[in-house]
């Protein structure tokens, strides 16, 4: 992360930002810069030097000059790769999902029906994984199945139909897919 954060401080510069620009085009040497750029020899190295630490430009002496050319590596990367903190991101949606189940199930059971129909849809979610999704069901056997999370059957299974998780037809109940 420290390296990373050194390369966009580095990018923070408009001298710096001329500079690869110039590397971008074609390799290039100090006085070649220093004259491209109206700057002193100085002012190039200094900025040469801080951006060959960080990996951002590479050097190599011919004769009596040292050329410098753009590290296209570093530059090959998704901005994602310069930004992320190196932790796993964790999926939000998932960290939500489980914040609400544990939010309305205790010991197993459904503590009430959410009103907010997020919310709704994600404990109806929890319920539905219990029924198989090629298996057919009578309004017997759903209820006994909801019954085990909440005493208001009726109003789940209802719920799973207008919610499209189960579909009913002649009595007979199915998980949609």
């Amino acid at each position: 992360m420290k390296e990373n954060l050194k390369f966009l401080k580095l990018l923070a510069d408009e001298t710096r930002l001329d500079i690869l620009n110039i590397l971008l085009k074609e390799d290039s040497y100090v006085e070649k810069l220093a004259c491209e750029l109206s700057l002193t020899q100085a002012t190039i190295c200094y900025h040469l030097k801080k951006m060959e630490s960080a990996g951002i430009v590479n050097s190599s002496r011919t004769q009596y000059y040292i050329i410098y050319s753009l590290n296209r590596e570093i530059f090959d990367k998704p901005l994602f790769e310069l930004i992320k903190n190196g932790e796993e991101i964790v999926n939000t949606d998932e960290k939500y999902k489980k914040e609400v189940v544990s939010n309305y199930f205790k010991y197993g059971r459904l503590t009430q029906i959410p009103t907010q129909r997020k919310k709704r849809e994600i404990v109806l979610g929890e319920i539905l994984k219990q029924f198989e999704s090629n298996r057919e069901y009578t309004e017997k056997d759903v209820n006994e199945v909801i019954l085990r999370y909440h005493d208001d059957f009726c109003t789940i299974r209802r719920e799973l139909i207008a919610l499209g998780m189960m579909t009913r037809s002649s009595g007979i109940y199915k998980r949609v897919k």
